[in-house]
């Protein structure tokens, strides 16, 4: 067929190109602007899962790309529906996800003419994305799209934007009869403007459907030197308190996460996990301290901050000793060397993958293991501190049910391969202390951004990942009125997750400190409302549970469990009383 003719059109191009690279997911809510790209990647067997909040095609999209180490990809329309991912897409660079966002825009003619949700997307997210490109040809898609999702999974991964024209999706015909000239002015004017229209338009299209490579062009990953590494492996091998705290950048790409626990197991050196490396010790090893890391800091000679960055998360580096030895291991300069200026200052300083850079260092120690008595004399620690914390969830709460008895009992009865996703204040604080993630990559929470509302995309991407795990979103109250909706999308999409609401009536989180400090709980107060009915109302299985259901909380959680099984999307809403559990000091 002539180019004129030819029923093609842009939406096929990226779909070939995300097909090559083993994209199984795109994540959209629906708009006319780039319904082509969705039509053609569902021809080609990308399945195509519609959310009910832009916000939550890209948390879905930042899932995928955690749990399956490829690109997640969400395709929203022009406009708000760019808007509304701006959250997500600035969460999803903090937590260093490889994310694709694509979005419609108006036509290449139109734009900055009031064409329908046209406004300046480029300048929007140029700080938010390592690379945006506006597409202004067909012939540039397959490049462009290549050339974005290697960007996005090199050095240290991060969101990219690729925006797209409505008139570089559609058909020749369908283009040409919107932008052709109607009644052109007479005389020279008429002509000069029919002939600029035509000559856009063959430019448009010119060269569009030659064949070109699809597949993924190389991605580029920063190592540590051989020098470093040995620099490292004799600092190690003299220390006799060593630590090591690993961060989410830990368990990227290329390195299998097992690969990695192997290596942490074979070093016998204590670990602390933070963000996505939760759990890459199992769930209960002897390696994995999970209270008094401040004085295990104080007490250390050599601290490993693999992946992890000197941000609010540990003081800016004030909790680090003066005394310690610092290896730093970041693929980002910029947080590899984070307050080094002013509160600490690394022995070595190593630009590289933290992975990667552990499975050497183990390779070179092989034979030498951390004295004993060391991680021993932190997990006893652990252990006491434990017991402590255990006794307040036994005690009685006046009206509603003890949260911490819920949290330990749902960490008894949740199943092996089960996936935590996290999305909230107060409750989620507690959970994080008392949930123990079963292995690698099963604990999935926003990250340094702090963002409320994670939940459900983040549980939709888990699920469709993982089917056949358990996966569980445990929602504070207010968390959960960001994506309740998406009850609808698990219903319709066949993805049965479970919803553990703490439902405590208030922004707890928000309210312990503003009402001793400024003396009123204004804008913090929220009702004992009833969301299982809601999850009801979308397809799912809704269950209140409150005082009088204390002595069948067990057969309740498993019922939720077995409702999952069966393929319904379960949310409890458990009646709870106010609950304090930072650093093991808990007040009910």
């Amino acid at each position: 067929l002539k180019l004129t003719q030819s029923p093609r059109h842009g939406g096929e191009s990226v779909a070939e190109v995300l097909r090559a690279h083993g994209v199984k997911f795109v994540f959209t809510l629906v708009g006319g602007h780039i319904s082509p790209i969705l039509v053609a990647c569902e021809k080609l067997g990308i399945r195509i899962v519609d959310t009910r909040h832009e916000a939550t095609a890209v948390f879905a999209a930042d899932a995928v790309a955690r749990l399956s180490g490829t690109v997640g990809v969400a395709v929203v329309t022009a406009g708000p529906g760019l808007t509304n991912t701006v959250t997500a897409v600035k969460n999803a660079q903090m937590a260093e996800s490889p994310v694709l966002v694509m979005g419609g825009a108006a036509g290449t003619l139109l734009q900055g003419r009031g064409a329908l949700q046209d406004i300046d997307q480029m300048s929007l997210f140029k700080p938010l994305c390592k690379f945006c490109a506006s597409v202004r040809s067909v012939r540039e898609i397959i490049p462009t799209v290549r050339k974005a999702l290697a960007i996005a999974q090199s050095g240290t991964p991060g969101p990219v934007f690729i925006e797209f024209p409505i008139d570089t999706l559609y058909p020749f015909h369908l283009v040409s009869k919107e932008f052709g000239v109607k009644n052109p002015p007479k005389g020279i004017m008429g002509k000069i403007v029919t002939w600029y229209l035509h000559n856009h338009l063959n430019n448009l299209f010119a060269g569009a459907w030659e064949t070109r490579d699809l597949f993924p062009l190389p991605v580029h990953i920063p190592q540590a030197t051989d020098d470093q590494v040995q620099k490292c492996i004799e600092l190690v091998s003299r220390a006799k308190k060593p630590v090591i705290l690993l961060g989410s950048q830990a368990t990227l790409p290329p390195t299998p996460a097992d690969n990695i626990r192997m290596a942490l197991e074979s070093l016998g050196i204590p670990c602390f996990l933070g963000g996505m490396s939760r759990g890459m010790l199992g769930r209960d090893s002897a390696l994995h301290i999970r209270q008094n890391r401040r004085d295990a800091l104080k007490d250390a000679d050599l601290v490993l901050l693999a992946g992890t960055v000197c941000d609010f998360r540990l003081s800016y580096g004030r909790v680090l000793s003066r005394h310690s030895k610092i290896i730093a291991v970041n693929r980002d300069k910029t947080q590899l060397l984070k307050n080094s200026d002013m509160f600490w200052k690394p022995t070595v300083a190593i630009q590289g993958d933290a992975g990667s850079f552990l499975i050497r260092l183990s390779q070179g120690l092989k034979g030498h293991k951390c004295p004993e008595d060391w991680p021993q004399s932190l997990k006893a620690g652990d252990v006491i501190k434990e017991k402590v914390n255990r006794l307040k969830a036994d005690e009685k709460t006046d009206h509603h049910l003890n949260p911490l008895r819920v949290l330990h009992r749902v960490d008894e009865l949740m199943a092996d391969d089960s996936i935590i996703v996290a999305d909230g204040g107060d409750f989620v604080g507690s959970a994080a202390y008392i949930l123990k993630p079963r292995g690698p990559l099963r604990w999935l929470d926003p990250g340094a951004f702090g963002t409320l509302g994670v939940g459900g995309g983040f549980a939709l991407g888990a699920k469709l990942c993982r089917p056949e795990s358990e996966v569980w979103i445990i929602y504070g109250d207010g968390s959960l009125g960001y994506s309740v909706a998406e009850f609808d999308t698990f219903t319709r999409h066949k993805t049965p997750i479970i919803a553990l609401v703490g439902n405590d009536a208030c922004w707890s989180q928000i309210s312990r400190e503003q009402v001793p400090i400024l003396g009123s709980n204004v804008a913090c107060g929220l009702a004992f409302t009833d969301y299982h009915i809601v999850a009801d109302g979308y397809g799912g299985k809704g269950v209140q549970i409150g005082r009088k259901d204390e002595d069948k909380l067990d057969d309740l959680i498993k019922e939720a469990q077995k409702e999952t099984r069966e393929g319904r999307a379960t949310l409890l809403n458990v009646l709870i009383g106010k609950t304090n559990f930072r650093e093991g000091s808990i007040s009910v």
